[in-house]
């Protein structure tokens, strides 16, 4: 059982699935939205599945919620996992580098490789893509043009100021 529901979150809708393994896409944007239904237009609407996904969210955008404690159906090559893995122990409120992270799984020169598993992470805010950051702090790489969120979330968790 595969299902979806809408958060109406500070940033706008937020658009959760969730399947019978745990959480397995959060989409932010309207368009990435339609592109997912396209490819999977049996999918219904389930709010009781969605429930404590929703809540959990609801609580990290009022700033009662440091970590997610939710089950995750994760796909994803074996390297792409681990760098998934790093940004599921990066700190609230913290940051690391792109170049950090290729540095936490032993891979120095996967720089470029970390950006891409961070662009292709299915489920940001609870794998937290926004807290890896460009040298120098530069905010960079979140959704082509769409640094906005985040800037946002980085706010929220008290990095920016």
């Amino acid at each position: 059982m595969i299902g979806y529901d809408i958060y109406h979150s500070p940033l706008g809708k937020i658009y959760v699935v969730v399947s019978n393994k745990g959480v397995c896409r959060i989409e932010l944007f309207s368009e990435g939205w339609k592109n997912f239904l396209k490819s999977n237009n049996n999918i219904k609407q389930n709010k009781e599945l969605c429930k404590e996904t929703i809540k959990q969210l609801d609580e990290y955008f009022l700033g009662k919620r440091r970590c997610f404690n939710l089950k995750l159906d994760i796909k994803g090559t074996k390297f792409r996992k681990k760098v998934w893995d790093v940004l599921s122990n990066i700190p609230y409120g913290q940051t690391l580098t792109y170049k950090e992270v290729a540095d936490k799984i032993d891979n120095p020169k996967a720089v470029r490789a970390v950006g891409q598993a961070n662009k292709a992470n299915l489920i940001p805010i609870i794998i937290p893509c926004h807290r890896v950051i460009g040298n120098k702090g530069k905010l960079v790489g979140f959704a082509g043009n769409k640094v906005y969120y985040k800037e946002y979330l980085l706010k929220l968790e008290g990095y920016i100021k």
